[in-house]
Order: structure tokens, then C-alpha cells, then sequence
């Protein structure tokens, strides 16, 4: 890993981070904490867990970066924290593991955990990207429930689903699923605004789908298949697409740089780089019912644009229904009408 290339990025002053949030993301966890026993399992987790031992057992058995051990990776962080004007650097450790991962968790105190497997696969930009997403993550406060969701797919992973809750456990888990996939897409705007590279945070996803050869890849055409992959198939494949995302944490790659690709196109990057983006203090003032307002646009706009073959169908029946109902309601009216003049109404 070389040294991380001197170039000017621009910085964000008191940046909120509503700015690089998805909107599903935020009303996704005031969703999640409607369920019943959330907050009994939440505060449970936080009891059991004990975070210096969780920060203690990566202490002992990986490498703390700072400005001797990992530099280049110091230097992201360093850069990363300046661009986003965070207020708290978190620590972050290199953890010996061939598979390429990076994750932000802790339940009181967040710290980035990145893998060898992830360093050598990715270039010095394409790691600027990864270091910003997992800040990102440290900075909208996603590692407390991550740190939940990880503790309860491993207990449930050993004693199942009935000893603890059953279906209430599942369905937080679920909630929790969904909400951990719309977070990522929190963090990857997070990684762009602190690598200010779009063609480096392609890249991240190219790889992490398809490996190191990226001379064999193409960035046009792995983002025409987020395209294939929306409208191809029939309604089996749509509803084959739901279950493949069901007990996924993350958002396929390809998917996932795409709709990066739409969060570019829709102008909110640029806004951002022009220095145009809601600010720390103005958080206080935020109302929820807005954020929620903001997710239903978000979630309105994406079924609306889908060509997914089941999300076809559901558009296409809601608009018969809601012609037949406006048809009905027309014959309705002419014949109250009618009845009217008879009556000489």
C-alpha cells in the first residue's frame, strides 16, 4: 500500500449528517423501534455487552492504526475527519482476515475495524472511499445497531429463534436487516463525499463484486446490469429477487453503485460540493415527520422507476384498480344524476 496522493478535496464545515443520509435509512429506525421489546432487547444488549472488552479483544489480537502502524490508512481517517468535520476520531484496527470486509461497531464508543483481505484487494482511493463510508457510519450513530444485529444473528445462530422471543426476535432481526441495507447506502454517499472520486467508488463496488481485475471489468457496462437486473425476468424472478435480499446485511454491489449513480444524477452531490447541505446545529430543529415524508418521496420515486417485473405488476393493477374505481365512481355519479332529474331534484 503506497502512500495516499496530495490533492486538494473540498471540506464541509458543520456538515449534518442528514446530508449524506438515505431518507429510509433515518425512518427506518423509527420504524424498527415501534416493534415491541425493541428498546427491551437494545437495553438488554447494552447491559450484557461489555464495550472495553469488546474494544480489548481487537486491541489483543489486531493492529491499531495510527501514524506508526498502517500510516496510509491514519492518513484517510486523518482526511476523512477533516472533510466531514467530525468532532470525534474513531479508532480503527486492521484485523488479519482474507475476506475483504470493513465494519464500524461498538455500543458506547465506535471503532473501525478493517480486514487485510479489503487492504489488499483495494488501491489508496478506492480505500479514501472505504474509510469515509465506515466514518459515515461512526458519525449517524449506525454502529449501536449494528452491534445489536450482529449479537443477535450469532445468538440466534446458536440457540434459534423460540428461546428468546421467537417471532417478536425475528422481526426485529428483520427490521433491523432492512434497515442495515438502506445504512449502507448512507455510508457509500458518506465514502464519496470524502473521496470526491466517483470512478474510484465504482471501482469498490466492481471489486468487491468481481475482484482485483478491474483491466477486465468495465464501469459502463457493471452499471448496465444493475439495469438487466431490474427489469429482467418475469414475476417468479421478482419475487426469487425479494428472497435473495431477505437475510442479506448489505445491498448487492452492483445495486449499490447504482444507486449511487442515481443520487449523483439527482443532483444532491453536486448541491453538497457547492457548499449547499444541512448543518449540525440546525439538527435540533429537524422535524421527524419531514424525514419520514422525505423516505416515502425516496421509496414513491424508486417504485414509480422500477422495471422490475413484480414491482410492474403491482404499479400496473394499482392503476387498473384506480381507473375501474374512478370509472365505477363515474357511473355512480351519472346515475344519481339521472335519478335526480326524474325526481326533479
Amino acid at each position: 500500500m503506497t502512500e495516499a496522493p496530495d490533492r486538494i478535496r473540498r471540506e464541509f464545515p458543520g456538515i449534518s449528517t442528514r446530508a449524506w443520509e438515505h431518507p429510509a435509512d433515518r425512518t427506518a429506525l423509527v420504524a424498527m423501534r415501534t416493534f415491541a421489546g425493541f428498546d427491551t432487547v437494545l437495553r438488554t444488549l447494552s447491559g450484557l455487552l461489555r464495550e472495553r472488552q469488546h474494544r480489548l479483544m481487537y486491541l489483543a489480537t489486531a493492529v491499531r492504526v495510527d501514524e506508526r502502524q498502517f500510516k496510509t490508512l491514519h492518513d484517510l481517517r486523518t482526511d476523512a475527519v477533516r472533510i466531514l468535520d467530525a468532532e470525534v476520531t474513531p479508532e480503527m484496527y486492521v484485523l488479519q482476515d482474507p475476506a475483504a470486509n470493513a465494519f464500524t461497531i461498538g455500543m458506547d464508543t465506535p471503532f473501525i475495524v478493517v480486514t487485510t483481505g479489503l487492504i489488499e484487494l483495494l488501491d489508496v482511493e478506492e480505500l479514501r472511499f472505504i474509510v469515509g463510508h465506515e466514518l459515515g457510519h461512526a458519525l449517524s450513530g449506525h454502529a449501536v445497531y449494528r452491534t445489536m444485529l450482529m449479537h443477535l444473528l450469532n445468538f440466534a445462530a446458536s440457540f434459534g429463534w423460540m428461546p428468546i422471543g421467537g417471532w417478536a426476535l425475528r422481526a426485529i432481526i428483520a427490521a433491523l436487516m432492512e434497515w442495515s441495507r438502506k445504512s449502507e447506502l448512507s455510508g457509500d454517499r458518506a465514502g464519496l463525499l470524502c473521496g470526491q472520486d466517483v470512478e474510484a467508488s465504482v471501482r469498490v463496488h466492481m471489486k468487491l463484486a468481481g475482484g482485483a481485475m478491474v483491466s477486465e471489468m468495465s464501469h459502463a457496462a457493471f452499471l448496465e446490469q444493475a439495469d438487466d437486473y431490474d427489469r429482467t425476468g418475469d414475476l417468479r424472478d421478482g419475487v426469487l429477487k425479494l428472497m435473495n435480499l431477505e437475510l442479506q446485511t448489505h445491498p448487492f454491489s452492483v445495486l449499490r453503485a447504482a444507486e449511487l449513480r442515481r443520487w449523483i444524477a439527482a443532483g444532491d452531490y453536486d448541491r453538497i460540493l457547492d457548499g449547499r447541505y444541512p448543518l449540525r446545529e440546525q439538527d435540533k430543529s429537524a422535524k421527524i415527520s419531514d424525514e419520514i415524508k422525505e423516505a416515502a418521496r425516496a421509496y414513491r420515486e424508486n417504485f414509480d422507476a422500477s422495471e422490475d417485473p413484480l414491482i410492474r405488476t403491482v404499479r400496473n393493477l394499482s392503476r387498473d384498480v384506480g381507473t375501474a374505481v374512478s370509472t365505477v365512481g363515474q357511473e355512480v355519479g351519472e346515475t344519481v344524476s339521472k335519478i335526480g332529474k326524474k325526481l326533479g331534484l
